[in-house]
């Protein structure tokens, strides 16, 4: 078991909408400060999307990340996680439109095409902030995120090879393993890989215990002594699967994007809350906690001087 555990803390994503939560963060003030509350507690890296700071829809626009990346790189020295992902309703180039810019250490990269289904969240509220955010869910009934080889390829490309970032992988199924391994072969990306397992959205693998045994057992199997892997769960699931993680010397991955809970019925007040939970589990299990120069060590990060904000 690897001693020190690496913490990731998913800030505000892409999934939930400002009704969901008044602590999920919307603006560039508020996606500062809960940054670097998380990264105070504990989170080495810090998994970051944008958003429209009127309306709260996601973004990828550049002026919407320099809002607030340049503000956190002066607070903390966590490690600044950018997503490719940004929202599934966006084209790959509206997508890597921030990450360009930023040039990152590291980016998020979903390893699959997938139906992306967020449908059942509308059913919980009656009313809503803003006019966009129950057609948004709704509509994710016929909603497929693409994630094409070519895809991929391009994302590897733009920021890995061109830019220097290296990436959390996400892997929602078995077959995205596969598929990493494919782009492994292909001499794309080099290891140490970082697999981050993906459990209980709806079109993935689901939040099962099995589930989380089985991906272990097959990357194992794709990747031998070549990879790290963090676990994170959607939703309640997201404490019980992360411990789990930590107790098989794993890592984990936390945060408002993910749950919006700290127990059951109650909100999580802040990112920083979710930091705090889990990383007390983690030292109880006697590991002790990644710092970010120990996260940039482990990964082979090309460091926050060589980003470009």
């Amino acid at each position: 078991m690897s001693e020190k555990i690496i913490i990731t803390c998913a800030i505000t994503g892409s999934i939930h909408t400002p009704t969901m939560s008044p602590h999920l963060p919307v603006t560039a003030a508020d996606i500062t400060s809960q940054s670097i509350d998380a990264a105070d507690a504990g989170a080495a890296i810090l998994h970051l999307h944008a958003r429209n700071p009127q309306t709260g829809q996601p973004s990828a626009r550049a002026e919407d990340y320099m809002g607030f990346l340049p503000h956190l790189k002066a607070g903390c020295d966590a490690v600044l996680n950018l997503t490719t992902g940004g929202s599934a309703v966006m084209s790959l180039d509206e997508r890597l439109e921030g990450p360009v810019r930023a040039e990152p250490e590291m980016c998020s990269l979903n390893m699959g095409t997938m139906n992306f289904a967020l449908y059942p969240l509308a059913e919980r509220f009656d009313t809503w902030q803003h006019e966009w955010e129950k057609p948004f869910l709704l509509n994710s009934d016929d909603l497929v995120f693409k994630n094409t080889p070519r895809d991929i390829a391009h994302v590897l490309t733009r920021m890995g090879q061109e830019r220097g970032a290296r990436f959390e992988f996400e892997c929602y199924d078995i077959s995205h393993l596969y598929m990493l391994r494919h782009f492994a072969d292909r001499g794309l990306v080099k290891p140490p890989f970082f697999i981050q397992f993906v459990f209980g959205v709806l079109g993935g693998i689901g939040a099962d215990p099995e589930n989380l045994q089985h991906m272990k057992r097959m990357a194992d199997k794709l990747f031998g002594e070549d990879y790290l892997f963090s676990v994170l769960a959607a939703g309640r699931s997201q404490i019980p699967f992360a411990a789990t993680a930590a107790s098989m010397g794993g890592h984990v991955r936390v945060g408002l994007e993910d749950n919006l809970y700290i127990a059951k019925g109650v909100l999580a007040r802040s990112n920083a809350e979710q930091v705090v939970k889990i990383r007390s589990i983690a030292e109880e299990l006697g590991r002790s906690v990644a710092s970010p120069d120990d996260a940039r060590q482990i990964l082979g990060l090309k460091g926050a001087d060589r980003t470009a904000f």
